[in-house]
């Protein structure tokens, strides 16, 4: 039996991940959410992995405002980061796999073509660059790894854009989404399943890994996208903007390729 730690499990992914366990019947699994376990408390962490050995921790717990964080970088820091080297430490002492949700954020978004896993990064914000540093720790510290880079991460669980545009379709005459930006949307329920195909795996790859959806869109065309799946018509309410208003400056290209160049 395969034991799986998965942390930040109270948000979309780690959801996913709960609703895909009858699938892994030869997988025992132990999700918490961050009220549960902190993975920035240390004292905490280290009593919770002297209690439940395990044999893989699925790390999703994260700081995601990535407006807020140009604010509150030492809190983006602390989770993102050093949160993520404490939990990288506890696996190396427990002879643990550790898997790291990690973002396409960590690049630039001046590469034309996308990115690789072995491309050189250059994060704009501090988001990324706390992703960036978390990715970081866990290269210096672990040798059996998954750093797995995915992108615009959605579902129909919880706050993101999905149910956001869902939410604003239904409720207002006409909505602004920005065309300034491109990525692969991906659902955090094929992402799960990647995780969980990987851990099953005997013969997987370790190191850095990107995994995001099969289309390349602008979030104006994913909302195109999003209003047509839900039947809901979308003619003349969503707008095309080109600028995209945030505080946090963004890639404007962050396209995932998921094999190496």
């Amino acid at each position: 039996m395969i034991r799986v730690l998965v942390t930040g499990a109270g948000g979309q992914l780690g959801q996913h991940l709960r609703e895909s366990t009858s699938e892994y019947p030869d997988m025992d699994f132990t999700f918490v959410s961050k009220e549960e376990l902190d993975i920035t408390d240390e004292i905490a962490l280290d009593t919770f992995f002297n209690a439940n050995p395990v044999d893989f921790c699925i790390n999703t717990a994260a700081y995601t405002d990535v407006d807020g964080a140009e604010k509150l970088a030492e809190e983006a820091f602390r989770v993102n980061a050093t949160g993520v080297k404490l939990l990288a430490l506890l696996c190396h002492k427990h002879h643990v796999t550790m898997v790291q949700i990690s973002t396409d954020y960590v690049f630039d978004g001046k590469k034309a073509e996308g990115y690789y896993p072995d491309d050189d990064t250059n994060p704009i914000n501090v988001y990324g660059a706390s992703k960036l540093q978390g990715e970081t720790y866990i290269k210096h510290i672990l040798e059996q790894y998954a750093i797995i880079r995915s992108s615009w991460i959605y579902s129909e669980i919880g706050k993101n854009f999905y149910t956001t545009i869902s939410k604003k379709l239904r409720e207002e005459e006409r909505i602004g989404v920005t065309n300034a930006q491109r990525g692969r949307p991906t659902h955090a329920r094929d992402l799960a399943e990647f995780i969980l195909q990987w851990i099953k795996n005997e013969s997987r790859s370790y190191g850095i890994l990107h995994f995001a959806g099969p289309e390349i869109m602008t979030w104006y065309e994913f909302a195109k996208k999003i209003a047509k799946e839900q039947g809901l018509g979308h003619e003349g309410k969503i707008v095309k903007d080109n600028n995209y208003r945030s505080f946090a400056p963004r890639p404007a290209h962050s396209v995932l390729h998921m094999h190496k160049a």
